[in-house]
């Protein structure tokens, strides 16, 4: 009986021991028949109670063990899948770094290399042969190398010679001073021709002369007449020349090159000639482009005698731009907007026809066009309603385009000093007072707004 009641936890413990897939079966009836000779059962009635129990079908062990290995399997798959993307890591490194060395191997090779002259073409002589000059030696002509494009090969082209055979290997670009490169404008001003008021006859006029020719030059060919190369915008200052050369630039597809008169005034001599003839050859790269020269009284003053030495090379740069301006060299694809505030004092040379082929005069604003631009310059404004513009336009007869804008900036300033997020109509009359000088502005404190 004590061997009997024994006998199911016999049962549990082979049948635990079954679960162990590192376990050999012959282990697990030795350990039974242990247990079975110790409470005075046979092994061979254990092992015959055991097959009974657990048949042979669907072992136990075989199933744990088909588990572990497909455990391991996909173990070994994760590792070979980061195995593969570290070696995918290493190789772009790779790639990379030979990128480098093969760079670098580049420019060792160009540094080992003998220096080349730099000389300017002077005549194309034959498919292969070429003029060129070389500065302090002389003029050569030389071999053009096969790489070399001969159609691209234009008198005053810069070029290198090889030192040993002086044969012509690559071409250069133009050398253009930074002061120069510098002028082109990069971005393309925002102001459009809506954002001017009162001058519709003078955009209409400027409309002619340059997007007309830029756009449609077939429409002058047809015509059978050349084409104007350049246009004067004159009158009192704050009457909208820079703004409306600003919106040319706008809604012309071109590059646009702005300089001032007093940029081209250098110290010394020769400067400021070299520097209006690069910035003729820029224009010329770059085609078609606009050419916008502010304040152009200050080197296209009239020419009088027993001048000094400061006037004389103002002259002479004056001269250089007169030769640019109708000179031997094309400039279909070039247009030249000049301004000035004091038209009486410019050289007759520079306003004769072929060179300034049109004279846009910029008068005072009407009351119209007043009132047109107090409507534009407060249209982002927070106004209160009922405000009068044609009443402050009227009060401000005479008055310029900045002005105006001023009174707006005014009106807005006064609003900020009451903390107020909107302008009144008093507002507006204290700005014109003040922007006319017939108001004291003693009694406005700005204290309130830094309380």
């Amino acid at each position: 009986p004590c061997a009997a009641s024994t006998w199911p936890q016999s049962r549990t413990t082979v049948s635990t021991y079954t679960t162990i897939p590192h376990s050999p079966f012959r282990r697990h009836i030795t350990a039974a028949s242990k247990r079975a000779l110790i409470f005075g059962k046979s092994p061979s009635l254990l092992s015959l109670t055991h097959s009974q129990h657990h048949p042979p079908t669907g072992s136990p062990p075989k199933m744990a063990l088909d588990e572990y290995y497909r455990n391991k399997i996909e173990a070994m798959k994760l590792e070979i899948l980061k195995g593969q993307a570290a070696l995918r890591r290493l190789e772009a490194q790779r790639n990379d770094y030979n990128s480098r060395v093969r760079l670098l191997r580049e420019e060792l090779g160009l540094l080992q290399q003998p220096g080349s002259y730099v000389g300017e073409v002077v005549k194309v002589m034959s498919t292969k042969k070429v003029l060129v000059k070389v500065h302090p030696e002389g003029k050569y002509v030389v071999d053009v190398s096969d790489n070399v494009e001969i159609s691209k090969l234009t008198p005053g082209k810069r070029v290198t010679l090889l030192s040993d055979s002086y044969k012509l290997e690559k071409m250069l670009p133009s050398s253009v001073d930074p002061l120069v490169s510098l002028m082109m404008v990069e971005k393309v001003p925002d102001s459009t021709y809506d954002m001017i008021g009162g001058l519709d006859q003078q955009i209409k006029e400027i409309k002619e002369v340059i997007e007309l020719g830029l756009k449609h030059p077939e429409l002058f060919e047809s015509l059978g007449i050349a084409q104007p190369k350049g246009v004067l915008l004159y009158g009192p200052p704050g009457t909208g020349k820079t703004l409306l050369a600003r919106a040319v630039a706008h809604h012309t597809a071109c590059k646009f090159i702005r300089v001032s008169g007093s940029e081209l005034v250098q110290k010394y001599i020769g400067e400021g000639s070299r520097m209006v003839r690069e910035l003729f050859i820029m224009a010329r790269e770059h085609a078609p482009s606009i050419i916008f020269m502010d304040e152009i009284d200050s080197i296209g003053s009239s020419r009088v005698e027993g001048s000094s030495g400061g006037d004389s090379e103002v002259q002479r740069t004056m001269l250089e731009l007169l030769n640019q301006l109708d000179g031997f060299e094309p400039t279909k694809n070039i247009k030249v907007i000049m301004a000035t505030n004091r038209l009486d004092i410019l050289d007759p040379a520079l306003l004769r026809p072929g060179r300034i082929d049109r004279k846009i005069e910029f008068p005072p604003p009407s009351i119209e066009a007043r009132a047109d631009i107090l409507r534009i310059h407060s249209r982002k404004m927070n106004l209160t309603r009922g405000i009068n513009l044609t009443k402050i336009a009227e009060k401000m007869n005479g008055c310029s385009g900045a002005e105006l804008k001023g009174v707006c900036t005014e009106a807005g300033m006064y609003a900020l000093r009451e903390r107020r997020v909107h302008v009144t109509q008093e507002d507006f009359e204290l700005a014109t007072a003040k922007i006319l000088n017939k108001h004291d502005d003693k009694e406005v404190s700005l204290g309130k707004l830094w309380k």
